[in-house]
């Protein structure tokens, strides 16, 4: 069985990614690794943040690994958050607070398009690849749902009546940003 660092400390993308990967492949996690560290994120582009997390660790560890940045891109908001999704409210990655502003910023706004973004870098045997995930959708009026994490109580994807927060673990990862760019970065790993 292959294994792959996932260099995150976000549980719930490790469970979601271990979902979608094992057991094809066997997922260390930072922690497996006693990596508490708190990899800076200070790239103006997804692809930039995950490429520095990714790095980090491979340089560190000298572990293939691959690391992700997602990002809500809210079209009256000009694409922001973006690439600071994670910190939109403030360092604290506050995501009640994340929501609440975003929801404030678009007010009675009636285009509420937006689509969340994942991309993923993978660094094997020193060369790096990226694969990314997209799904558009738009933002409610308020928050629906317990489940999942981040701004999945105010997004709802194509062609869904239910926010992502009203998904089952098992019905988002069939459909979500991330599991686009996991599939992808899966059939490559495959090759």
């Amino acid at each position: 069985m292959k294994k792959l660092v996932f260099a995150t400390n976000n549980a719930h993308k490790l469970s979601e990614v271990r979902s979608i990967l094992e057991p094809a492949f066997s997922i260390i996690s930072l922690a497996d690794l006693n990596c508490a560290e708190d990899i800076p994120e200070t790239a103006d582009t997804l692809e930039g943040n995950a490429l520095l997390k990714a790095q980090y660790i491979y340089d560190k560890f000298g572990l293939d690994c691959f690391a992700d940045d997602t990002g809500l891109e809210v079209d009256a908001l000009n694409g922001a958050p973006g690439v600071y999704s994670a910190r939109f409210a403030g360092e604290n990655h506050d995501a009640k607070k994340n929501m609440e502003k975003v929801l404030s910023m678009l007010g009675n706004n009636t285009n509420r398009k937006a689509c969340f973004r994942t991309v993923i870098a993978l660094i094997q045997g020193g060369e790096t690849n990226y694969f990314e995930g997209k799904i558009e959708g738009h933002i409610l009026h308020q928050p629906r749902g317990n489940s999942g994490f981040g701004y999945d109580p105010i997004f709802v994807a194509e062609n869904q009546s239910v926010s992502f927060a009203e998904l089952s673990a098992e019905e988002k990862n069939l459909i979500s940003h991330r599991a686009l760019a996991v599939q992808k970065l899966v059939k490559y790993l495959q090759q």
